[in-house]
């Protein structure tokens, strides 16, 4: 069994100004998304789904089918507006999709191996796939899933706040619960002392720099999708004239965890992590990719 990645490339890239998913950052023109790709075929991963608008579909298809040919099977799941919402709630009156979670569930017909789910402008690391992917190899646990937890420290950008999924996990590495953080950023407290917090209303909290954050790298049983059907219906139909309301990954396993219908294992990961939110992210993530490449960890081309 080789399992499936989906990757959620669905997003409008609001404070990013354009698609990123499909903007080129390796020293080659490689999106982030390759260096995933090339990552998940090492990994053993044998189908990626891209979970997509529809209107950028063709462009995906150009950009990727060529290069994965013979090495990876490609299939498109389109996260529609009104994509498993019930019909009863009537017409569906947004222009933004409906988050990470509904974007994993779009992909439910597309799906039917174990899957890990992932950003599309994240670069995560050869060792978080190879965790998740020997996890979902040899996991016989329907009910049990996984993620990949960063340190906060290794996931912050100098240009902005971020957002982050905040773990809380117990002695033996099982995710406890884990909170959408919308503001997260590194805050001067006074001369020479700076602080990770992240900020809700006027409140800022304090976060360890080693505090497990998600960066959306998730494992799941293909079980999970009739439960996670069942959430988001419930979520829809309390949301449906919140435009801005995004139904998350981190929400579904939330639910999972305190209705005793799902368990999640987490991976502890020091590795370096970055990604792209901000226009100014791009000359750090192309400074990076191209430290790999000069120190061996990728070909100098990719897909030769």
């Amino acid at each position: 069994m080789q399992p499936t990645l989906l990757i959620l490339a669905a997003g409008m890239g609001s404070r990013y100004g354009g698609v990123k998913q499909l903007d080129q950052f390796g020293p080659n023109g490689e999106t982030i998304i390759d260096y995933s790709l090339f990552d998940a075929i090492r990994a053993g991963f044998g189908k990626v789904v891209f979970i997509i608008r529809e209107e950028l579909q063709a462009d995906f298809e150009e950009v990727f089918e060529g290069k994965l040919a013979g090495k990876l099977e490609v299939d498109y799941a389109i996260q529609a507006l009104d994509s498993y919402v019930p019909e009863i709630v009537g017409q569906v009156r947004r222009t933004k999709p409906w988050g990470t979670g509904h974007a994993m569930l779009c992909a439910q017909k597309h799906t039917d191996t174990p899957f890990a789910v992932i950003n599309a402008d994240d670069f995560y690391g050869l060792e978080a796939f190879e965790l998740i992917s020997n996890f979902l190899k040899t996991s016989t646990d329907d009910q049990l899933h996984a993620m990949v937890g960063y340190e906060v420290k290794n996931t912050l950008s100098e240009n902005g706040s971020v957002s982050r999924g905040v773990c809380d996990v117990d002695a033996n590495g099982n995710l406890i619960t884990v909170i959408e953080r919308t503001k997260i950023y590194e805050k001067e407290m006074a001369p020479a002392n700076r602080q990770i917090i992240f900020e809700e209303g006027e409140e800022f909290t304090p976060l360890a720099p080693e505090t497990p954050v998600s960066m959306n790298f998730w494992g799941f049983k293909p079980s999970v999708f009739p439960l996670v059907e069942h959430q988001f219906e419930s979520y829809a139909m309390a949301n449906i004239n919140s435009p801005k309301a995004e139904f998350y990954i981190p929400t579904v396993m939330s639910n999972l965890i305190q209705t005793q219908t799902g368990r999640c294992k987490v991976f502890r990961s020091s590795s370096e992590w970055f990604g792209v939110t901000y226009p100014d992210d791009k000359p750090t993530v192309q400074a990076a990719l191209k430290q790999l490449h000069d120190a061996g960890k990728y070909p100098a081309k990719l897909w030769e």
